[in-house]
């Protein structure tokens, strides 16, 4: 009967220790992922910093007025070139 028993608690033991090493795997791997999510995360973080640099300096006055003169060939506005419109009798 002791030897039912010591083969009994031998399959437990030995349940339990593949459970453990199973365990451990498995946080091994998610140790891993977690890593590469941080990686991901900071890469991220680097990207939207240099589309918001972008974003101020696409922006900024001087490069549009910069664009409206040579991609355009627009010319600033002067009194000289303004017309003005006026309301006729009825």
């Amino acid at each position: 009967m002791s030897g039912k028993i010591n083969i009994v608690l031998a399959l437990l033991l030995v349940a339990c220790a593949l459970s453990l090493v199973k365990a451990q795997y498995q946080a091994r791997n998610l140790f891993i992922e977690l890593g590469k999510f941080e990686q991901q995360a900071r890469q991220l973080d680097i990207d939207w910093a240099q589309l918001q640099l972008d974003q101020s300096t696409l922006g900024k006055n001087a490069r549009i007025e910069q664009i409206a003169r040579t991609d355009l060939n627009m010319a600033p506005l002067t009194p000289a070139r303004t017309q003005y419109l006026t309301e006729g009798a009825k």
